[in-house]
């Protein structure tokens, strides 16, 4: 008698599309102009193939560092059209409301959690 085994793979994958108005805006996380609408959809895999939809979502998406947050009534990104451009698409992020320039900030390093 011999053991024949065969390897079979579920789970569960997610797949964006773009979708409605792609004019880019600007990344909270990364402040690049990389943000767009897109729909987020959740399948049930079974050896790579997508079979059964679980889930999606619409949501807000940047390109680059991967920042995701589901579309909200009344708010959205800020739209890159009233902003000047600086070179390489980047845009520096904008005070926000209230914020006074002598107040010390503090910047989370980039390495081992250091404080600058």
């Amino acid at each position: 008698m011999d053991f024949f085994c065969i390897p079979l793979i579920c789970g569960c994958s997610t797949k964006i599309s773009p979708e409605g108005d792609q004019t880019p805006r600007i990344c909270p996380r990364c402040h690049n102009a990389a943000v767009s609408s897109a729909k987020s959809k959740e399948f049930f895999e079974f050896c790579f193939v997508p079979l059964i939809p679980m889930s999606s979502k619409h949501v807000w998406l940047c390109s680059i560092c991967r920042w995701e947050v589901p579309l909200q009534q009344g708010w959205e990104p800020q739209s890159v059209a009233n902003l000047p451009m600086q070179p390489g698409g980047y845009y520096p992020q904008q005070p926000q409301p209230g914020w006074q320039p002598n107040q010390p900030q503090h910047y989370q390093g980039q390495y081992q959690g250091q404080h600058y």
